[in-house]
């Protein structure tokens, strides 16, 4: 009886998990996500645009190019809670990268645009989980560092009530090891964030090597200059005119628990970040 309880159980579960994948919108959509032109890539990406992000996929990688993505305040602060529906993107004929890559190799399943910037729809926070959102991510970055970040892409938009774009990618070339059927490792990460009210702009690069040590707080050690960033991760991204690059240590303030607090008066005491 206890074996078949498990089993019941499990069905639900994995019942609970499923959801109807829609196809992809008109690339022309997905302007909002990159307002100041598409970016230009040294290699050829498909772009693949969801109503939440827009992803440019390098298929013989297997990872996103790079996922670009614009936050509002009223979406910051969604409510839907996260449902770690990992699946494989259906719009790429069974070509692309699966949950089952990770299996076993260490890795997290990264997001690109996170889960937490995506909890305003029950669709859009589902169609986080696509595995063309994903980057394998040692647990100490993405769970760390990588993870504050995110959360303060959040704080900036909800407590400066202004409207942010964020260029997300990994730094990857020949060499790099792969996981699964052929899903490349990146052996650096970044992010590229820009106030659209202010056109200030500031970017981050963390590196990605074994033995993947904790990074640390303090994000102003990670800070890089964008041309820096763009060169390596071989993508030209587009910025306002008379953009404003931040000088580390300039970055806009953020306060952590005021953000939780808001969560929770807008989403109940359950809500996290």
């Amino acid at each position: 009886m206890k074996k078949l309880l498990l089993i019941v159980l499990s069905a639900l579960s994995l019942n609970a998990l499923a959801w109807t994948q829609r196809p992809p919108e008109p690339v022309a959509n997905c302007a909002v996500h990159s307002p100041y032109g598409f970016a230009q890539t040294v290699s050829a990406v498909s772009p693949i645009c969801r109503e939440a992000y827009l992803v440019a996929y390098d298929a013989p990688a297997k990872i996103p190019k790079y996922v670009a993505y614009t936050l509002t305040p009223p979406n910051a602060l969604g409510c839907f809670p996260r449902t770690n529906a990992f699946v494989a993107d259906q719009s790429l004929g069974g070509t692309g990268a699966r949950p089952d890559d990770y299996a076993g190799t260490g890795y997290d399943k990264g997001h690109a645009a996170p889960d937490g910037d995506l909890s305003w729809s029950q669709q859009v926070e589902y169609e986080s989980f696509l595995m063309t959102n994903m980057y394998p991510q040692a647990g100490s970055l993405n769970r760390g560092i990588w993870k504050l970040l995110e959360t303060s892409v959040r704080g900036w938009t909800v407590q400066r009530n202004q409207v942010f774009t964020i260029y997300v990618g990994g730094i990857y070339g020949a060499g790099d090891k792969t996981i699964g059927n052929g899903v490349v490792v990146p052996h650096a990460y970044y992010k590229i964030v820009i106030n659209q009210q202010t056109n200030e702009v500031a970017g981050w690069r963390f590196p990605h090597g074994a033995p993947y040590p904790n990074l640390g707080n303090d994000l102003t050690k990670f800070r890089t200059p964008i041309a820096d960033i763009q060169a390596e991760a071989g993508v030209n991204f587009n910025y306002p005119a008379g953009a404003k690059e931040l000088q580390p240590g300039t970055e806009w303030p953020v306060d952590y628990g005021a953000l939780t607090k808001a969560k929770r008066a807008k989403c109940g005491s359950g809500a996290t970040d």
